[in-house]
Protein backbone atom coordinates (compact mmCIF):
# COMPACT_ATOMS: atom_id res chain seq x y z
CA UNK A 1 0.00 0.00 0.00
CA UNK A 2 1.46 3.20 -1.28
CA UNK A 3 1.72 5.95 1.58
CA UNK A 4 -0.52 8.55 2.06
CA UNK A 5 0.40 11.92 1.90
CA UNK A 6 -1.89 14.62 3.47
CA UNK A 7 -3.09 17.51 1.14
CA UNK A 8 -1.25 20.24 2.94
CA UNK A 9 1.69 18.18 2.10
CA UNK A 10 1.06 17.86 -1.25
CA UNK A 11 1.80 21.07 -2.60
CA UNK A 12 5.27 21.42 -0.20
CA UNK A 13 6.78 18.51 -1.94
CA UNK A 14 6.59 20.04 -5.29
CA UNK A 15 9.44 22.06 -4.47
CA UNK A 16 13.21 20.71 -3.28
CA UNK A 17 12.73 19.95 0.73
CA UNK A 18 15.70 21.46 2.90
CA UNK A 19 16.34 18.68 5.39
CA UNK A 20 18.50 20.50 8.24
CA UNK A 21 21.15 17.91 9.72
CA UNK A 22 22.78 14.95 7.37
CA UNK A 23 22.80 12.18 10.35
CA UNK A 24 20.29 9.10 11.15
CA UNK A 25 17.46 12.01 11.18
CA UNK A 26 18.28 13.74 7.99
CA UNK A 27 19.13 10.81 5.62
CA UNK A 28 15.64 9.19 6.75
CA UNK A 29 14.17 12.00 5.62
CA UNK A 30 15.25 12.11 2.88
CA UNK A 31 14.70 8.78 1.66
CA UNK A 32 11.54 8.85 2.65
CA UNK A 33 11.00 12.01 0.50
CA UNK A 34 12.62 10.49 -2.43
CA UNK A 35 9.86 7.85 -2.04
CA UNK A 36 6.94 10.16 -2.06
CA UNK A 37 7.99 11.59 -5.14
CA UNK A 38 10.14 14.66 -3.61
CA UNK A 39 13.46 15.95 -3.70
CA UNK A 40 15.53 16.24 -0.26
CA UNK A 41 18.71 18.76 -0.36
CA UNK A 42 20.75 18.11 3.16
CA UNK A 43 21.96 21.48 4.93
CA UNK A 44 24.98 20.42 7.34
CA UNK A 45 27.65 22.98 8.59
CA UNK A 46 29.75 19.80 8.59
CA UNK A 47 29.08 19.54 4.84
CA UNK A 48 29.02 15.49 5.48
CA UNK A 49 28.35 13.84 2.27
CA UNK A 50 28.20 16.77 0.19
CA UNK A 51 25.58 18.53 2.53
CA UNK A 52 25.29 22.16 1.48
CA UNK A 53 27.16 24.10 4.37
CA UNK A 54 24.78 27.28 4.10
CA UNK A 55 21.24 28.11 4.45
CA UNK A 56 20.58 31.37 3.73
CA UNK A 57 19.00 33.93 0.69
CA UNK A 58 18.18 32.24 -1.93
CA UNK A 59 18.38 28.81 -0.61
CA UNK A 60 16.23 29.77 1.90
CA UNK A 61 13.57 31.16 -0.60
CA UNK A 62 13.91 27.96 -2.58
CA UNK A 63 12.10 25.58 -0.09
CA UNK A 64 8.50 25.53 1.40
CA UNK A 65 9.29 22.98 3.20
CA UNK A 66 12.02 22.29 6.22
CA UNK A 67 12.12 19.49 8.25
CA UNK A 68 14.93 19.47 10.90
CA UNK A 69 17.37 16.67 12.77
CA UNK A 70 16.91 16.82 16.77
CA UNK A 71 20.48 18.47 17.04
CA UNK A 72 18.51 21.97 16.12
CA UNK A 73 16.99 23.87 18.37
CA UNK A 74 13.62 26.06 17.88
CA UNK A 75 15.56 29.25 17.98
CA UNK A 76 18.54 28.41 15.06
CA UNK A 77 19.37 30.73 12.64
CA UNK A 78 18.43 28.53 9.81
CA UNK A 79 15.20 27.59 11.09
CA UNK A 80 14.36 31.35 11.73
CA UNK A 81 15.50 32.64 8.16
CA UNK A 82 13.26 29.72 7.18
CA UNK A 83 9.99 30.73 8.56
CA UNK A 84 10.60 34.07 7.51
CA UNK A 85 10.54 33.14 3.70
CA UNK A 86 7.19 31.72 4.44
CA UNK A 87 8.52 27.71 4.67
CA UNK A 88 6.94 25.22 6.94
CA UNK A 89 9.17 23.54 9.54
CA UNK A 90 8.46 20.47 10.91
CA UNK A 91 10.86 18.25 12.95
CA UNK A 92 11.70 14.99 11.68
CA UNK A 93 9.46 13.14 14.26
CA UNK A 94 6.38 15.16 13.05
CA UNK A 95 6.94 14.67 9.71
CA UNK A 96 7.54 11.26 9.48
CA UNK A 97 4.24 11.23 11.92
CA UNK A 98 2.07 12.20 9.07
CA UNK A 99 2.73 9.16 7.30
CA UNK A 100 2.17 6.41 10.13
CA UNK A 101 -0.78 4.16 10.14
CA UNK A 102 -0.52 1.70 12.96
CA UNK A 103 -0.09 2.39 16.49
CA UNK A 104 2.18 4.26 18.39
CA UNK A 105 3.56 4.46 22.18
CA UNK A 106 5.81 7.18 22.82
CA UNK A 107 8.53 6.76 25.83
CA UNK A 108 10.56 9.51 27.13
CA UNK A 109 12.35 9.81 30.61
CA UNK A 110 15.82 11.12 31.80
CA UNK A 111 16.92 8.07 31.85
CA UNK A 112 16.13 4.49 30.96
CA UNK A 113 14.12 5.44 28.29
CA UNK A 114 15.93 3.37 25.20
CA UNK A 115 15.66 0.48 27.63
CA UNK A 116 12.16 0.65 28.01
CA UNK A 117 11.75 0.63 24.57
CA UNK A 118 14.09 -2.10 23.16
CA UNK A 119 12.03 -4.07 26.42
CA UNK A 120 8.42 -3.20 25.35
CA UNK A 121 9.46 -3.68 21.83
CA UNK A 122 10.79 -6.92 22.68
CA UNK A 123 7.64 -8.19 25.03
CA UNK A 124 5.17 -7.14 22.34
CA UNK A 125 6.93 -9.38 19.81
CA UNK A 126 6.94 -12.24 22.05
CA UNK A 127 2.97 -11.89 22.39
CA UNK A 128 2.90 -12.34 18.29
CA UNK A 129 2.47 -8.51 18.20
CA UNK A 130 3.86 -6.23 14.66
CA UNK A 131 5.93 -4.10 17.07
CA UNK A 132 8.98 -1.78 15.98
CA UNK A 133 11.45 0.25 17.63
CA UNK A 134 12.55 3.84 16.62
CA UNK A 135 12.62 7.31 17.46
CA UNK A 136 15.69 8.44 19.23
CA UNK A 137 17.36 5.09 19.01
CA UNK A 138 19.43 4.71 16.63
CA UNK A 139 16.75 4.67 13.93
CA UNK A 140 14.86 7.31 12.80
CA UNK A 141 11.00 7.61 12.72
CA UNK A 142 11.05 8.35 8.97
CA UNK A 143 13.47 5.45 8.25
CA UNK A 144 10.74 2.99 9.84
CA UNK A 145 7.69 5.03 7.93
CA UNK A 146 9.60 4.17 4.67
CA UNK A 147 10.62 0.80 5.32
CA UNK A 148 7.23 -0.76 6.67
CA UNK A 149 5.42 1.30 3.97
CA UNK A 150 3.67 3.51 6.35
CA UNK A 151 2.52 0.23 8.72
CA UNK A 152 -0.35 -1.40 8.85
CA UNK A 153 -2.86 -0.54 11.06
CA UNK A 154 -2.19 -3.44 13.43
CA UNK A 155 1.50 -2.59 13.92
CA UNK A 156 2.93 -0.41 16.64
CA UNK A 157 5.72 1.94 16.72
CA UNK A 158 7.45 1.70 20.29
CA UNK A 159 9.08 5.30 19.50
CA UNK A 160 11.90 7.03 21.96
CA UNK A 161 11.51 10.60 22.64
CA UNK A 162 13.72 12.80 23.77
CA UNK A 163 13.11 16.29 24.97
CA UNK A 164 14.79 17.75 22.07
CA UNK A 165 12.60 15.91 19.86
CA UNK A 166 9.28 16.51 21.93
CA UNK A 167 9.37 20.64 22.65
CA UNK A 168 8.40 21.42 19.05
CA UNK A 169 5.81 18.75 17.73
CA UNK A 170 2.26 19.75 16.03
CA UNK A 171 1.24 16.67 14.51
CA UNK A 172 2.82 13.92 16.34
CA UNK A 173 0.07 11.97 18.02
CA UNK A 174 0.74 8.75 20.68
CA UNK A 175 -1.89 6.71 21.63
CA UNK A 176 -0.11 5.80 24.48
CA UNK A 177 2.81 8.02 26.37
CA UNK A 178 5.89 6.59 29.42
CA UNK A 179 7.86 8.74 31.04
CA UNK A 180 10.44 6.95 33.45
CA UNK A 181 11.42 9.87 35.32
CA UNK A 182 13.28 13.23 35.16
CA UNK A 183 16.36 14.78 36.54
CA UNK A 184 18.89 17.39 35.42
CA UNK A 185 20.28 16.84 31.81
CA UNK A 186 20.69 19.17 28.83
CA UNK A 187 20.14 22.43 30.50
CA UNK A 188 22.96 23.72 27.62
CA UNK A 189 19.82 23.70 25.58
CA UNK A 190 17.09 24.58 27.89
CA UNK A 191 18.44 26.43 30.15
CA UNK A 192 16.52 26.02 33.13
CA UNK A 193 15.13 22.47 35.21
CA UNK A 194 11.02 23.95 34.19
CA UNK A 195 11.86 24.63 30.32
CA UNK A 196 13.44 20.94 30.45
CA UNK A 197 10.50 19.46 32.08
CA UNK A 198 8.02 21.46 29.78
CA UNK A 199 9.66 20.21 26.74
CA UNK A 200 9.08 16.56 27.83
CA UNK A 201 5.59 17.44 28.94
CA UNK A 202 4.82 18.38 25.26
CA UNK A 203 4.93 14.47 24.74
CA UNK A 204 1.63 14.26 27.17
CA UNK A 205 -0.13 16.51 25.52
CA UNK A 206 0.27 14.86 22.10
CA UNK A 207 -1.35 11.72 23.48
CA UNK A 208 -5.07 11.05 22.24
CA UNK A 209 -6.81 10.03 25.04
CA UNK A 210 -4.87 10.87 27.73
CA UNK A 211 -3.06 7.05 28.44
CA UNK A 212 -0.11 8.55 29.67
CA UNK A 213 2.17 7.25 32.55
CA UNK A 214 4.56 8.81 34.98
CA UNK A 215 7.50 7.47 37.31
CA UNK A 216 7.83 8.81 40.71
CA UNK A 217 10.12 11.71 39.94
CA UNK A 218 7.61 12.97 37.47
CA UNK A 219 5.47 13.48 39.30
CA UNK A 220 7.31 15.59 42.06
CA UNK A 221 8.28 17.71 39.25
CA UNK A 222 4.61 17.77 37.34
CA UNK A 223 3.52 19.05 40.59
CA UNK A 224 6.53 21.27 41.07
CA UNK A 225 5.88 23.02 37.70
CA UNK A 226 1.59 23.32 37.99
CA UNK A 227 1.19 20.29 35.97
CA UNK A 228 -1.71 17.83 36.80
CA UNK A 229 -1.52 14.21 36.35
CA UNK A 230 -4.14 12.05 36.51
CA UNK A 231 -4.72 9.39 39.58
CA UNK A 232 -4.31 7.01 37.01
CA UNK A 233 -1.12 8.02 35.09
CA UNK A 234 0.92 8.15 38.44
CA UNK A 235 3.06 4.98 38.83
CA UNK A 236 4.63 4.31 42.19
CA UNK A 237 8.30 3.60 40.65
CA UNK A 238 10.79 4.50 43.41
CA UNK A 239 11.56 2.39 47.07
CA UNK A 240 9.33 -0.81 45.61
CA UNK A 241 10.03 -4.02 47.33
CA UNK A 242 12.44 -6.83 45.08
CA UNK A 243 10.26 -9.02 42.83
CA UNK A 244 10.49 -12.57 43.21
CA UNK A 245 9.44 -13.50 39.33
CA UNK A 246 12.57 -10.49 37.94
CA UNK A 247 15.20 -12.40 39.63
CA UNK A 248 17.95 -13.82 37.30
CA UNK A 249 16.77 -10.80 34.85
CA UNK A 250 18.23 -7.12 34.21
CA UNK A 251 15.28 -5.99 35.96
CA UNK A 252 15.39 -7.43 39.46
CA UNK A 253 17.23 -4.10 40.98
CA UNK A 254 17.19 -0.78 40.15
CA UNK A 255 17.56 1.60 38.21
CA UNK A 256 16.12 -1.04 35.75
CA UNK A 257 13.51 -2.12 38.24
CA UNK A 258 11.73 1.27 37.58
CA UNK A 259 11.66 0.63 33.98
CA UNK A 260 9.45 -3.07 34.18
CA UNK A 261 7.17 -1.04 37.04
CA UNK A 262 6.25 1.48 33.61
CA UNK A 263 5.98 -1.40 31.54
CA UNK A 264 3.84 -3.21 33.65
CA UNK A 265 1.26 -0.46 34.60
CA UNK A 266 1.01 0.54 30.22
CA UNK A 267 0.71 -3.64 30.20
CA UNK A 268 -1.73 -4.48 32.20
CA UNK A 269 -3.84 -1.31 31.30
CA UNK A 270 -4.23 -3.04 27.80
CA UNK A 271 -5.45 -6.10 29.46
CA UNK A 272 -2.30 -7.93 28.29
CA UNK A 273 -1.52 -11.22 30.59
CA UNK A 274 1.21 -10.38 33.40
CA UNK A 275 3.02 -13.58 32.82
CA UNK A 276 3.65 -12.98 29.27
CA UNK A 277 5.66 -9.56 30.32
CA UNK A 278 7.70 -11.90 32.81
CA UNK A 279 8.46 -14.41 30.40
CA UNK A 280 9.78 -11.71 28.11
CA UNK A 281 12.08 -10.29 31.50
CA UNK A 282 13.57 -13.48 31.26
CA UNK A 283 15.03 -13.79 27.78
CA UNK A 284 15.54 -9.61 27.38
CA UNK A 285 19.20 -8.23 27.75
CA UNK A 286 20.46 -4.73 27.54
CA UNK A 287 22.03 -3.10 24.79
CA UNK A 288 25.70 -2.43 24.58
CA UNK A 289 27.33 0.36 27.05
CA UNK A 290 24.54 0.00 30.18
CA UNK A 291 26.65 -0.93 32.91
CA UNK A 292 27.65 -3.72 31.36
CA UNK A 293 31.03 -6.04 32.92
CA UNK A 294 33.95 -6.11 30.54
CA UNK A 295 36.14 -8.66 32.44
CA UNK A 296 37.64 -9.32 35.66
CA UNK A 297 40.78 -9.20 35.63
CA UNK A 298 43.40 -9.92 38.58
CA UNK A 299 40.47 -9.96 40.86
CA UNK A 300 39.21 -6.09 39.47
CA UNK A 301 35.90 -6.09 37.89
CA UNK A 302 35.51 -3.52 34.34
CA UNK A 303 32.88 -2.25 33.62
CA UNK A 304 31.25 0.08 30.20
CA UNK A 305 28.69 2.45 31.50
CA UNK A 306 29.09 4.78 28.48
CA UNK A 307 25.20 5.74 28.07
CA UNK A 308 25.77 7.47 30.78
CA UNK A 309 25.50 10.67 29.95
CA UNK A 310 24.23 12.88 32.78
CA UNK A 311 24.19 12.96 36.85
CA UNK A 312 21.56 10.96 37.53
CA UNK A 313 22.82 7.89 35.69
CA UNK A 314 25.87 7.85 36.97
CA UNK A 315 24.90 8.29 40.83
CA UNK A 316 22.22 5.15 39.68
CA UNK A 317 25.44 3.19 39.07
CA UNK A 318 27.67 4.01 41.67
CA UNK A 319 24.77 3.43 44.25
CA UNK A 320 24.29 -0.53 42.88
CA UNK A 321 27.63 -1.41 44.34
CA UNK A 322 27.86 -2.86 47.57
CA UNK A 323 31.23 -0.65 48.38
CA UNK A 324 33.04 2.72 46.53
CA UNK A 325 33.92 1.85 43.29
CA UNK A 326 36.88 3.53 41.45
CA UNK A 327 34.70 5.84 38.21
CA UNK A 328 36.55 7.39 35.37
CA UNK A 329 34.11 10.21 34.68
CA UNK A 330 33.50 13.41 32.42
CA UNK A 331 33.12 14.69 29.00
CA UNK A 332 31.40 17.60 27.63
CA UNK A 333 29.41 19.72 29.74
CA UNK A 334 25.39 19.63 29.15
CA UNK A 335 25.19 22.45 31.96
CA UNK A 336 23.66 21.47 35.54
CA UNK A 337 25.14 21.64 39.54
CA UNK A 338 28.42 19.95 38.87
CA UNK A 339 29.94 20.62 42.23
CA UNK A 340 26.39 19.36 44.00
CA UNK A 341 27.11 16.27 41.51
CA UNK A 342 30.46 15.78 42.70
CA UNK A 343 29.78 15.87 46.50
CA UNK A 344 26.93 13.11 46.26
CA UNK A 345 29.23 10.90 44.69
CA UNK A 346 31.80 10.81 47.67
CA UNK A 347 30.35 8.24 49.26
CA UNK A 348 30.37 6.04 46.78
CA UNK A 349 33.71 6.74 45.07
CA UNK A 350 37.22 5.30 46.04
CA UNK A 351 39.15 7.75 43.45
CA UNK A 352 37.97 9.31 40.24
CA UNK A 353 39.81 9.13 37.53
CA UNK A 354 38.81 12.64 35.35
CA UNK A 355 38.70 13.37 31.36
CA UNK A 356 37.56 15.34 28.84
CA UNK A 357 36.63 18.74 28.47
CA UNK A 358 35.04 18.70 32.03
CA UNK A 359 38.07 16.81 33.48
CA UNK A 360 39.74 20.48 35.40
CA UNK A 361 36.33 21.74 36.61
CA UNK A 362 35.41 18.38 38.32
CA UNK A 363 38.76 18.20 39.56
CA UNK A 364 38.01 21.64 41.16
CA UNK A 365 34.58 20.01 42.90
CA UNK A 366 37.10 16.90 43.61
CA UNK A 367 39.19 18.90 45.84
CA UNK A 368 37.06 21.14 47.47
CA UNK A 369 34.63 17.89 48.34
CA UNK A 370 37.76 15.75 49.75
CA UNK A 371 37.18 12.93 46.62
CA UNK A 372 40.65 11.23 45.77
CA UNK A 373 41.25 12.25 42.08
CA UNK A 374 43.51 12.41 39.57
CA UNK A 375 43.15 14.07 36.29
CA UNK A 376 43.68 13.36 33.18
CA UNK A 377 45.20 13.26 29.24
CA UNK A 378 42.37 10.89 27.71
CA UNK A 379 40.94 7.65 27.96
CA UNK A 380 43.89 5.72 27.98
CA UNK A 381 45.48 7.48 30.78
CA UNK A 382 42.44 6.65 32.99
CA UNK A 383 42.87 3.03 32.02
CA UNK A 384 46.40 2.88 32.33
CA UNK A 385 46.44 4.62 35.57
CA UNK A 386 43.02 3.19 37.45
CA UNK A 387 44.54 -0.44 36.92
CA UNK A 388 47.33 0.21 38.90
CA UNK A 389 45.68 1.52 41.89
CA UNK A 390 43.48 -0.94 41.76
CA UNK A 391 43.24 -4.60 44.27
CA UNK A 392 41.33 -7.49 43.78
CA UNK A 393 37.67 -7.12 45.02
CA UNK A 394 37.81 -3.31 43.37
CA UNK A 395 35.42 -2.54 40.62
CA UNK A 396 36.21 0.08 37.93
CA UNK A 397 33.92 2.05 36.11
CA UNK A 398 33.28 4.01 33.28
CA UNK A 399 30.16 6.50 33.61
CA UNK A 400 31.17 9.80 32.09
CA UNK A 401 28.16 11.56 33.44
CA UNK A 402 28.73 13.96 30.13
CA UNK A 403 28.37 13.87 26.46
CA UNK A 404 30.92 11.85 24.28
CA UNK A 405 31.57 14.65 21.54
CA UNK A 406 34.48 16.28 23.06
CA UNK A 407 37.10 12.99 22.22
CA UNK A 408 34.46 10.80 20.91
CA UNK A 409 32.12 10.23 18.07
CA UNK A 410 29.26 8.91 20.25
CA UNK A 411 29.11 6.95 23.73
CA UNK A 412 29.24 3.88 21.58
CA UNK A 413 32.37 5.14 20.00
CA UNK A 414 33.82 5.89 23.93
CA UNK A 415 32.62 2.32 25.39
CA UNK A 416 34.05 0.70 22.07
CA UNK A 417 37.47 2.11 22.94
CA UNK A 418 37.17 1.70 26.55
CA UNK A 419 36.45 -1.81 26.27
CA UNK A 420 39.58 -2.54 23.94
CA UNK A 421 41.29 -0.05 26.33
CA UNK A 422 40.31 -3.02 28.90
CA UNK A 423 40.79 -6.09 27.01
CA UNK A 424 44.73 -4.78 26.47
CA UNK A 425 45.56 -4.67 30.16
CA UNK A 426 47.14 -7.82 30.95
CA UNK A 427 45.22 -10.89 30.68
CA UNK A 428 41.95 -11.75 31.51
CA UNK A 429 40.98 -14.40 34.56
CA UNK A 430 37.85 -14.70 34.29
Amino acid sequence: MALVIPDFVKPLLAHPVAIFGGGVSGRGVRMLIGSLGGQGVIFDRQGVDGAITEFRGAAASTHHLVVYSPGFPPTHPWIAEARAAGAVCLSELDFASLFWRGSLIAITGTNGKTTLTEFLTHALRSIGRDACATGNIGFSFSRLVLERDGGAPDSIAVCEVSSFQAETLRYFRADAALWTNFAEDHLERHGTMEEYFQSKWRLFERTVGGHVFAGASVQRYAEKFGQTLPAEAQVATEDQPGDVLLRGTVFAHYPQQENFILAAAWWRSHGLREAALYAAAQSFSLGEHRLARVAVKNGVTWWNDSKATNFHAVEAAVAGFAAPVILIAGGKSKGGDAGAFVSRLVPHVKHAFLIGETRNVLAMFAGASGLSHTVCVNLSEAVRLAATIAVAGDNILLSPGFSSFDQFQSYEDRGRQFVALVNSVGAAVV
